[in-house]
């Protein structure tokens, strides 16, 4: 795959996905100060320092956070009637919060309930096939180092479990960032024994970078279902991924001294702090 030239765009994708708000921040810092000292106690002091030393990789790039499904498309549903969407938004924050913490520049593809489609876009079939095209080009045009699409599994029979990370069949630096998220979801929740899977998925065929889908558990297991409505063991699962993001940056890519193309991203968010970026 040809490199190519780094650097931000803001397209009107770009506009339309990328919402920074001091309300949103706020209240999000909010969630997430109290989220991190209810989640400290459960993960290996160790290993929070390990992660802490070993964040300052993040700093500077740019990574996606894709809180999977939205709007009009709930994804799969549980036995209580919570749907996959409600979840990976959930996660979705939370991780971006942690990521935001250590430096790194954030990009949500959502961060309400609504999906990427034109609303004049008829069809199903055809938001779909629009949305997920528009997630894409939120990190091609943005050039990002990382994108992490939250997801929640389901399978017929409630017998399968655990959190586990896809990537794309032959993709190197999607299978390096796959097993470094994987190994930390193992560790962190002590509830999954999966290894990282190949799957050929739109997102991760078209991306350009590093890209993953974490499905965060099985909404079709009553236990599990439970456990990713706690807003503790939603914190362990950002915490987890997070970790594992950390870990792919510092070991797979240590940071240089002068990270190339980020320039026009940092002074993107700095110009925009506070604001909505609206559509020209």
């Amino acid at each position: 795959m040809q490199e190519l030239e780094r650097g931000i765009t803001l397209s009107p994708v770009i506009i339309k996905a990328v919402r920074i708000r001091k309300r949103y921040l706020v209240a999000l810092a909010i969630l997430a100060f109290l989220s991190f000292y209810l989640t400290r106690a459960q993960i290996d002091r160790a290993e929070r320092q390990t992660v802490e030393v070993m964040s300052r990789a993040l700093a500077g790039r740019v990574i996606v956070v894709d809180p999977g499904h939205g709007g009009d498309e709930p994804g799969v549903v549980g036995e209580s009637g919570v749907e996959e969407k409600e979840i990976t938004l959930m996660v979705g924050k939370l991780l971006a919060e942690n990521l935001a913490r250590a430096g790194a520049m954030v990009l949500m593809t959502r961060e309400t309930d609504s999906d990427l489609s034109d609303p004049a876009t008829a069809g199903l079939t055809a938001k779909k096939r629009e949305d997920l095209a528009r997630r894409v080009a939120v990190a091609n045009d943005n050039m990002a180092d990382l994108y992490i699409s939250v997801h929640v599994n389901s399978f017929p029979g409630a017998n399968r479990s655990g959190a586990r990370v896809y990537y794309q069949p032959g993709a190197i630096e999607g299978g390096k960032a796959g097993r470094h998220i994987q190994s930390a979801l193992s560790q962190v929740l002590k509830n999954t024994s999966h290894q990282p899977a190949e799957v050929d998925y739109y997102i991760t065929r078209n991306t350009a970078m590093a890209a993953v889908v974490v499905e965060a558990g099985y909404i079709s297991n009553e236990t599990e279902e439970k456990l990713m409505l706690d807003p503790v063991y939603q914190s362990k699962l950002a915490w987890a991924i997070y970790a594992g993001a950390v870990k792919y940056f510092a070991v797979e890519n240590p940071p240089t001294q002068k990270q190339p193309g980020n320039e026009g991203v940092i002074q993107t968010f700095k110009e925009h702090e506070g604001e909505i970026l609206q559509e020209p």
